[in-house]
């Protein structure tokens, strides 16, 4: 059975720092685009980073310059160094795999809250 298991999470104050992880298996992960969504009560959930197959990453626009994905073929894992976090940053942040549209897998999440 596929897993995505995301870990690092946590309370942070704004302008802290946190690195999740998304460790899979049961997928040829080298072959699979990564990303990370967001995913807030009431609202869809967000694309925040994507990484290719060969290492081309995408981000949305709020995060820029703040947010780094990357990811270790020989450990499975995808990353997401966040720096400078916001309240708005708050939220589940939820892993996904994508080859094509039936070999696409999510994890639970882990929950990010950015407070005082």
């Amino acid at each position: 059975q596929v897993q995505l298991v995301e870990s690092g999470g946590g309370l942070v104050q704004p302008g802290g720092s946190l690195r999740l992880a998304c460790v899979t298996s049961r997928i040829t992960f080298s072959m699979y685009a990564m990303g990370w969504y967001c995913q807030t009560p009431g609202k869809q959930r967000e694309l925040v980073a994507t990484i290719t197959s060969g290492g081309t990453t995408t981000y949305r626009d709020s995060v820029k310059g703040r947010f780094t994905i990357s990811r270790d073929n020989a450990k499975n894992t995808v990353y997401l160094q966040m720096n400078s976090l916001r309240p708005e940053d708050t939220g589940v942040y939820i892993c996904n795999a994508d080859l094509r549209s039936n070999l696409n897998y999510w994890g639970r999440g882990t929950q990010v809250t950015v407070s005082s």
